[in-house]
């Protein structure tokens, strides 16, 4: 009778446990994955840190799989895809057999092209939106009446709009137009089109000079442009032409830390 009572009460024990068992393990896994997600997440957040406090800059290297793996005594291959996934996002850049680098993230414009700033943004995958900030006509003095190869006290048509990508300036557009090569500029609604769309529609560009400077921004144009009046700024004074006469003078303002300017040429030998 006793030896039936606990070989019983064993059997008894030994089913119960099961889902016990089950469950432990389970939750044993679940906490493991979740501590090693921590980890992985934590040197992004470190990472990112550092390149946003501007401890890291552009260009810099940063520390690789390995010495990352010591530096938060985790395995390699969770400091691997916090890089990777860094990477992917585009803060990173990696060099097979050099590194992984902090990236410039800047949107570029080309100096060698001229398109219109709504077509940069939307081809980033970005959104692109304006302000208007006037719309008007005036009489040239002496520099804008150079600017536009006109007399003094022409008639001249002038826009001032600020340009943004995911909401954020990245650009102050002043320009002057002359209204004998595009006399419907004015009437334009520049909240649906810009200034550079219309006029490739209504003065074909045939050429284009251009200028690139480093200025210091005044208090109206560093409230316009939401920055630090200390913030350095690319200044591109760009003059437009069609086979009847200069178009268009613009005046394009960039915050130095929001937008850089650059090209890319390819060059083929002669025999």
């Amino acid at each position: 009778m006793s030896l039936l009572v606990h070989t019983c009460i064993y059997k008894y024990v030994a089913i119960d446990y099961i889902p016990i068992i089950n469950t432990l393990t389970l939750w044993l896994m679940m906490n493991n994955k979740s501590s090693v997600q921590a980890r992985f997440v934590q040197i992004k957040s470190a990472l990112l840190d550092q390149i946003e406090s501007g401890e890291m800059s552009p260009g810099d290297k940063v520390l690789s799989e390995n010495q990352l793996a010591e530096s938060f005594s985790v395995s390699r291959m969770t400091a691997r895809r916090a890089l990777t996934e860094l990477v992917d996002e585009g803060i990173l850049a990696r060099t097979q057999g050099v590194g992984t680098f902090v990236s410039d993230s800047r949107p570029m414009s080309s100096i060698l092209e001229i398109r219109s700033i709504d077509d940069e943004i939307t081809q980033r995958g970005h959104h692109y939106s304006n302000r208007v900030l006037s719309v008007e006509s005036i009489q040239t003095s002496e520099q804008p009446s150079v600017w536009l190869g006109v007399a003094v006290n022409s008639l001249a048509f002038q826009t001032k709009i600020v340009h943004m990508e995911n909401g954020l300036a990245i650009q102050l557009e002043e320009r002057l137009v002359n209204p004998l090569l595009a006399p419907e500029y004015i009437q334009q609604d520049f909240t649906q089109t810009t200034a550079n769309h219309y006029l490739s529609k209504v003065a074909r560009l045939t050429q284009a000079d251009h200028s690139v400077e480093a200025i210091l921004p005044d208090q109206e144009m560093a409230h316009i442009l939401d920055i630090p009046i200390a913030q350095p700024c690319l200044k591109l004074s760009r003059r437009t032409y069609s086979s009847k006469g200069i178009v268009s003078y613009a005046r394009l303002y960039h915050p130095g830390n929001r937008y850089r300017i650059g090209g890319h040429l390819d060059f083929h030998p002669t025999n």
